[in-house]
């Protein structure tokens, strides 16, 4: 069975994609609390004992806010969360990764890349900075038999989202994971550095 790195597999979204991965992968799970997904070394170490198919990378976090009420304190944060933390698991999970062999990354990104509603300037900013991540990453990997590429799903239907915007439209979570899956398989094998919406 292969083998799969994930990040953010907790959550929501993450509990829902994990379930169904699990079928068919290996899942190794670099939980929040005992993996600081902003320390290269730990996440070096937590991968050492490992040569991953790939990642899935699904870890980040939100804060709203326009750019005129946006402290210093949550642009570091969102970007720490959103981008330097998925650099590292995708660089850290790439030098364990065998380049003669199929191989995948996928990351989690944001539908907010694409509309840019005004409201969440550092969310967006950095979500938007984990889109280039990949397409360079998939850049770089052309030639080889490993692909990145990115989901950009609108609002996930949690039980948060529903209390918060009941009357929102929802991406269902089962259609994130399906999606993952079909990335992850031989059959996308030609897909690389692609930002795949899913409204």
């Amino acid at each position: 069975m292969k083998t799969l790195i994930v990040t953010g597999g907790t959550g929501g979204l993450g509990t829902a994609v994990v379930e169904r991965l699990s079928r068919d992968y290996e899942c190794v799970l670099l939980r929040h609390a005992e993996v600081d997904l902003s320390d290269e070394r730990a996440v070096r170490d937590a991968l050492a004992p490992h040569t991953p198919y790939g990642l899935v990378h699904m870890a980040g976090g939100y804060a709203g806010g326009k750019v005129s009420e946006t402290t210093g304190a949550d642009w570091q944060r969102m970007i720490g969360l959103n981008l330097t933390a998925s650099f590292i698991a995708i660089r850290e999970t790439l030098a364990r990764m065998r380049r003669d062999a199929p191989g995948r990354i996928v990351a989690i990104s944001s539908e907010a890349t694409l509309t840019k509603f005004a409201g969440a300037a550092a969310y967006t900013v950095s979500k938007t900075g984990l889109n280039t991540l990949i397409e360079m990453t998939a850049a770089e990997l052309a030639g080889t038999p490993i692909t990145a590429n990115a989901l950009l799903p609108g609002t996930l239907d949690t039980p948060a989202s529903r209390a918060a915007m009941p009357d929102a439209r929802r991406v269902p979570l089962g259609h994130v994971a399906d999606t993952v899956l079909f990335l992850l398989s031989d059959a996308a094998a030609s897909i690389n550095g692609t930002l795949v919406r899913l409204p």
